[in-house]
């Protein structure tokens, strides 16, 4: 379960020092957009003393390599050599990129003994949205997730809800129907500063079944970690209900109410569901 993801510049000193204090449960090190071309190169060959850094407080570690022919593969073996957990692949058109990145990791991650590297295609185009089922079936992928300014800039929009939501929808239903997980709201990240929206489209994000979200800035974490976990309420009810399906099995209902509400088998398996994120809701080791 990952309900928060933040992006930290892989060269901002300030930034990495404070990332395993924010609570986020995976922490995405960026090398594409948050860095200037003059500094990709040492933004990556910090990588192992970052990767560590930004850990510390049990968070799961991305690495947002670069899509250039020149920087890919080179970010991408710096990400596995530093233990990265996974990639952040910008850009993706199809899986083919996704098949070449895994065959160039693969010896790597051998000599090293250490796990493969996850994927997280990000589909930043009109057309990689109407491919993001094939990708979504690509190697090593873990979710999928949209880059929301991209989209727009590359449609001629404004990165408005309205404009991204049906890309942002089409990219969720592909992550869904490929069984991989889904990241993200239905608006851009970037007007973090308006906290009751961010809230909002976070629970609007849960509503739809998305997994968990990327933010830019630590104060989004707790809003996140909030919206993507499940309440109390949801718990209990959760609770009767597979409470309730036993009592009914066994007596041979396949559907029936509990506290007036009318179950069957989809409200089962969602309450399942339910009880299974609370189990796997992360428990963040005490910061160094």
């Amino acid at each position: 379960m990952i309900r928060s993801l933040l992006y930290v510049p892989g060269t901002s000193d300030r930034f990495i020092a404070k990332a395993h204090e924010r609570g986020a449960d995976a922490i995405i090190v960026d090398l594409e957009d948050a860095v200037v071309a003059e500094r990709k190169t040492e933004a990556r060959e910090a990588l192992a003393a970052t990767v560590d850094a930004v850990r510390r407080g049990g968070a799961l570690v991305f690495v947002r390599i670069n899509n250039e022919p020149s920087l890919l593969k080179p970010d991408a073996e710096a990400a596995c050599r530093a233990g990265a957990d996974g990639l952040y692949v910008p850009k993706v058109a199809d899986a083919d990129l996704l098949s070449d990145l895994a065959a160039h990791l693969a010896p790597i991650e051998a000599a090293l003994g250490r796990r493969p590297l996850d994927f997280v295609p990000l589909i930043e185009d009109p057309g990689a949205v109407f491919d993001a089922r094939a990708i979504a079936r690509g190697p090593r992928v873990l979710a999928l997730s949209a880059g929301a300014e991209d989209i727009a800039t590359a449609m001629g929009a404004e990165p408005v809800p309205d404009v991204l939501r049906l890309p942002k929808l089409l990219i969720h239903m592909a992550a869904k129907a490929a069984g991989v997980l889904s990241f993200g709201l239905l608006r851009t990240v970037a007007d973090y500063a308006d906290r009751d929206a961010m809230v909002a489209a976070a629970r609007e994000a849960r509503q739809f079944g998305f997994d968990g979200a990327s933010c830019i800035h630590p104060s989004v974490v707790p809003v996140l970690n909030d919206a993507f976990s499940p309440s109390e309420a949801e718990l209990a009810f959760a609770r009767k209900v597979v409470a309730a399906d036993a009592a009914a099995r066994r007596e041979g209902l396949g559907a029936y109410k509990v506290d007036g509400r009318f179950v069957d088998a989809p409200i089962v398996r969602r309450a399942e569901m339910t009880l299974a994120r609370e189990t796997n809701i992360p428990t963040p080791a005490r910061s160094a």
